[in-house]
């Protein structure tokens, strides 16, 4: 491209909302500054159903008419590596994706010869993505990392570092007494039992452990947040010296088609939708991964049917269990695990669907609530369309998300702030039992009917919408960015 003066290289994890979010942060940049060209370099991920979704959704933006400042290259896999197994947290991190750094070296080596292409002004990685520090310093190109998750837990992250190396703290040790830990991040100290699966094994740990390090030594990170929700968390950040600067960027959402692309939704339930009255509907829906047993399924109905409120459920059914896919389908027919009766009782104020266009449907005026599995990304969409969250958290950080939102922001209410399953293991049990029929329905009631709550989401709605204004703080950190990046290759001429 003629007008380009500096190319990034983007390397997302090969995960569906990693991607997506990439990809968002991808299309502001460029729009703030067409000096700027991006080369999104994508991971084709180990398990076959992942990859078709990924595959899917790139596919959609091609057809979207996608920047022409932004082009996509799929990088080669190690066939060699496919028979571990694809569901391994492990080989994933440790194995998998930095097997693409010779694919990376290829690239980049590639563009750096082209005539008449930009200056690399700089690799912009994933969290998960930190050996490719490595490929960018052999290349003299300054690394920064773009942060798909929140700002409390990026400083758990440092701390549990800082904890570790400097203070000599066994972390498996303190978590096995269920207790509390005071991490700068957060306002309140937080349990131990919220903490990010990855760091509660030994193996998990010491991977983590060196991907911190790594990222110590990165220019910036760039955060999906944005400074009015998340004041505390930054501040405690910018505080701390041995940490690169943050940029709090967000909210970066995929509010058109995202990882859905291909799939079919029943336009039935807009139509009732726009028959109910605002706000008056409450939404279950628990992310890519979520699924329950029968028996957890048939507790919902019930606190569904006993709240009395209406509502639409995303029901999905689990993976079998047999390694070839974690993620869940649609039944044919959710009765057979639903309560007898339960459809026809609840006909008039209730739909119980498939999988759901997210986005689409928080954004509908007759959504009053929603029951979230407090991913990242979905706490942001809550927010952005100003509905309030009840927290189911599963796995991953999304006990940490469901914590800060409920104690520390005051911006979510309770259902399960200790849940937790094991998605790469379906057949294991969670950790807490059944979610009752009762505290699903106190869960929904809370969420319907607190009007504190309801008030601080509506005004933290208009906030996450300003803030990506002119004059807001997260596009004053994007200007910041964007003259970094340009420095990196002007003063390097």
């Amino acid at each position: 491209m003629a007008n380009t003066l500096a190319e990034l290289i983007f390397i997302p994890a090969p995960g569906v909302g990693h991607i997506m979010s990439t990809v968002e942060i991808a299309k502001v940049l460029v729009n703030r500054d067409q000096r700027l060209s991006i080369t999104v370099l994508v991971i084709k991920p180990p398990s076959v159903d992942s990859g078709s979704v990924i595959a899917a959704y790139i596919e959609s933006l091609a057809k979207d008419n996608m920047d022409n400042h932004i082009s996509f290259i799929q990088l080669p896999q190690d066939e060699t590596l496919l028979t571990h197994d694809p569901n391994d947290p492990m080989f994933f991190f440790n194995v998998f994706i930095p097997s693409h750094c010779k694919y990376v070296r290829n690239v980049v080596a590639d563009m750096s010869s082209q005539p008449g292409s930009g200056r690399i002004a700089g690799f912009v990685i994933d969290m998960f993505c930190t050996c490719m520090i490595d490929v960018a310093n052999e290349f003299n190109v300054p690394t920064y990392v773009f942060f798909t998750s929140n700002a409390a837990f990026l400083g758990f992250k440092f701390y549990i570092q800082t904890l570790t190396d400097d203070m000599n703290k066994d972390l498996i040790e303190i978590q096995n007494s269920d207790t509390e830990i005071s991490v700068p991040s957060f306002v309140k100290p937080l349990p131990t039992k919220f903490f990010w699966d990855l760091v509660q094994t030994r193996q998990g740990l010491d991977c983590v452990l060196s991907s911190v390090r790594k990222l110590r030594k990165v220019k910036a990170i760039m955060v999906n947040t944005f400074l009015e929700l998340e004041t505390h968390a930054i501040e405690s950040l910018a505080a701390d010296i041995s940490i690169p600067p943050v940029y709090p960027v967000g909210p970066i959402l995929s509010l058109e088609g995202g990882s859905g692309a291909g799939k079919r939704f029943d336009d039935d339930i807009f139509r009732w939708l726009d028959s109910q009255p605002p706000s008056s509907v409450v939404f279950l829906c628990f992310g890519s991964l979520g699924s329950f047993d029968e028996v957890q399924v048939k507790e919902i109905a019930r606190g569904l049917e006993q709240s009395g409120h209406r509502f639409v459920w995303s029901l999905r059914r689990p993976p079998s269990g047999d390694q070839t896919s974690i993620f869940p389908s649609d039944y044919e027919d959710p009765g057979v695990v639903l309560p007898e009766g339960f459809l026809d009782r609840t006909s008039g104020i209730g739909k119980v669907i498939g999988w759901a266009p997210q986005t689409a449907v928080l954004s509908h005026n007759a959504v009053g609530g929603f029951v979230s599995h407090c991913g990242w990304n979905s706490l942001l969409e809550s927010l952005w369309f100003g509905v309030p969250s009840a927290t189911w958290p599963m796995y991953a950080e999304q006990q940490m998300n469901a914590f800060e939102m409920v104690v520390d922001l005051g911006l979510a209410v309770e259902i399960k702030l200790d849940y937790r399953k094991d998605v790469f293991n379906p057949e294991a049990h969670n950790t807490v039992g059944v979610v009752t029929a009762g505290e699903i329905e106190s869960g929904i009631r809370r969420v319907m009917e607190d009007n504190d709550v309801r008030t601080k989401v509506k005004e933290m709605r208009v906030k996450s919408r300003s803030t990506m204004m002119d004059g807001g703080s997260s596009y004053a950190s994007v200007g910041l960015l964007i003259q970094d990046f340009i420095t990196n290759v002007t003063c390097s001429s």
